[in-house]
């Protein structure tokens, strides 16, 4: 999966200010309709910034006239939350003011993505006021979302510390992160005056990894030693440990504790219902949050049905190459529970073993990248690297997650692994979930993403769950096609697993938030038909209580890829080429799926040509 900072553009609200770079296209016309929406474009991303100044760190384009967004964290007040809506409202009228008739093409394709954007959000800031925003999130902390948990990290990998000015905007963000925190804190309080209380396990949860922070001593905190470790390399001098402990000790952790105090006093409140049906609108939110997250128009009952569906199709491919490699007796899941047990398929749970691990998964990416150019016209330039999930946050982190490269080239795509616990990671699931993660997954699609020279940075930072999480569950199909388990039977029992762990999040999803499922019921249908551990389980079912529709992304997009092929063949015949089907789709740029079925029937019109 993509990280959630990623995901938080799935329908994100363009803000709107100051001066940037002209960003939207490399040659926008001068004249007519589509000079209108380059221009709207434009003014669109300047407002981003200023709303979002995360954002540019995350690009790499933290510099020049963006300097100063170095320095700045997001404003969560309550005031400023009620702006983005009305922000959002505003940029939607302005944008539909352009008349979509005369846009062609790319044009066409550009408008469409970011209308969607724009109505999807604005649809849920409309209709429902919880959660910070829109829909998909509607706890603002738990042990998924809120800043105690992706600030650190965000501070650790994507604020870049080259010289002093860098580190005087790494405190400025720490005195802020405190700021932050305590914006969160208010916005919790007027939800949970509205009825909206995360459910008791989410509230144990968070609480688990806040209080993990907590316990830290101030100097080996990880915002401290982050920023002691990176300044102690490039040699600048300053005594910044005593610098950052004074912020961390007078600002970070009384806020930290502070959300910890706020949620040991919501306690007494929680429910143990999952699903998001008890929230004010919850039918209404769980509805708009698939479309959210799918970008499609499938209906929770639809959705439901398809998990079904699929978990018996998977499951009967499954016990064929089970039998195959010597797996016989039980149900499929009692099948792959007994692969998952089986003590010559776990790596050893120590430091060493987990080298081992991340050495293997370095030599499947090197395996797999050969074979590429037989598939792919175009390929991307930035590197993969692989890490390890940073040890405070992997007790509620997935199971792996990926992070794009910087616009400007300056940071890699890295693939992070929870490595945990090793028997939740047997051999046989590596190199699916590799595959996924890095090539030809979310690596491939999205630094090809963002080294389209001729996308606008609107698209190029506006990621759509469906598509990206849809890719990559293609791409897991497709390593069967390269021929990667030609001779690795147990590898391709693993990507059948994880064809099927895609298909059960269909039903359990929609089971917990639409047919109101227990926590217990959803755990017991996902370890009943895929054999994981429970501890594995856990994590993933209280993940889908906390974004209700986004683990329905992945199987809905990966139909849409895979619709979009067959079509695509049937139409071209002979002259049908993967690798422009490809490049067509992937060089567009992400999109709502809706908009990637017009893509495809533009390629397949021009193919024809």
């Amino acid at each position: 999966m993509q990280s959630r900072r990623d995901l938080l553009t799935s329908a994100a609200a363009f803000g709107l200010a100051a001066a940037a770079p002209k960003i939207a296209a490399a040659a926008a016309p001068a004249s007519g309709e589509a000079a209108k929406m380059y221009a709207f474009f434009d003014k669109a991303m300047e407002r981003t910034f200023r709303r979002s100044p995360e954002l540019p760190t995350e690009l790499g384009l933290d510099k020049g006239v963006l300097a100063w967004t170095k320095h700045e964290l997001s404003d969560f007040s309550l005031t400023a939350l009620a702006e983005n809506k009305a922000d959002t409202a505003r940029d939607l009228a302005e944008l539909r003011r352009i008349d979509r008739k005369q846009l062609t093409g790319m044009d066409a394709v550009n408008y469409d993505t970011v209308d969607f954007v724009l109505s999807v959000q604005d649809e849920g800031n409309r209709r429902f006021d919880y959660g910070g925003q829109g829909s998909g999130a509607p706890y603002v902390i738990s042990q998924l979302t809120g800043s105690y948990q992706q600030m650190p990290d965000f501070l650790d990998t994507q604020h870049v510390i080259e010289a002093k000015p860098d580190v005087d905007a790494y405190l400025s963000r720490m005195e802020a992160f405190g700021r932050l925190m305590d914006q969160e804190a208010e916005v919790v309080r007027h939800d949970v005056a509205l009825g909206v209380v995360p459910p008791d396990f989410v509230i144990d949860k968070s609480l688990t990894q806040l209080k993990a922070f907590l316990a830290y001593e101030p100097d080996k905190a990880p915002l401290v030693a982050s920023l002691v470790r990176r300044t102690g390399e490039k040699k600048i001098e300053g005594d910044w440990s005593k610098a950052a402990q004074g912020l961390y000790l007078d600002k970070v952790r009384p806020a930290m504790q502070r959300q910890a105090e706020l949620l040991e006093s919501l306690r007494p409140k929680a429910v143990h219902d999952a699903g998001c049906w008890r929230l004010p609108k919850g039918d209404e939110y769980y509805t708009v949050s698939l479309r959210n997250y799918t970008t499609s128009n499938i209906g929770p009952d639809e959705v439901h049905q398809t998990g079904l569906d699929l978990v018996r199709s998977l499951g009967a491919e499954a016990d064929v190459l089970m039998k195959k490699a010597g797996y016989s007796k039980g149900t499929v899941g009692e099948r792959y529970r007994q692969m998952a047990t089986d003590p010559r398929q776990v790596y050893p749970n120590t430091d060493q073993g987990k080298e081992e691990l991340l050495a293997k998964l370095n030599e499947q990416v090197k395996v797999i990248q050969a074979k590429l150019p037989q598939w792919f016209g175009q390929l991307p330039k930035a590197p993969l690297e692989i890490r390890r999930v940073p040890p405070a946050i992997e007790a509620g982190a997935p199971g792996g997650y990926y992070n794009s490269p910087s616009l400007d080239g300056s940071r890699p795509g890295i693939y992070w692994i929870n490595l945990r616990d090793t028997a939740e990671v047997p051999a046989w699931t590596l190199p699916t979930l590799t595959y996924h993660e890095g090539l030809p997954g979310h690596h491939l699609q999205l630094a090809l993403n963002n080294e389209a020279g001729d996308l606008p940075l609107i698209r190029k930072v506006t990621g759509f769950s469906g598509y990206s999480e849809g890719w990559a569950l293609y791409a897991e199909q497709l390593a069967v096609e390269m021929g990667m388990y030609r001779d690795d039977v147990l590898g391709h029992i693993g990507m059948l697993h994880d064809a099927m762990f895609r298909a059960v999040r269909l039903v359990v999803d929609s089971g917990m938030h639409h047919k109101r499922w227990s926590r217990e019921q959803a755990l017991k249908y996902y370890i009943d038909n895929i054999g994981d551990a429970e501890a594995a389980a856990i994590t993933e079912i209280e993940r889908y209580c906390v974004w209700p529709g986004q683990a329905c992304s992945y199987m809905v997009g990966k139909i849409t890829w895979m619709n979009g092929r067959e079509r695509a063949r049937k139409a071209l015949g002979r002259r049908f080429d993967i690798r422009k089907f490809h490049d067509a789709g992937l060089l567009a740029g992400g999109t709502p799926l809706t908009v990637l079925d017009n893509v495809i029937d533009n390629y397949i019109a021009a193919a024809k040509k």
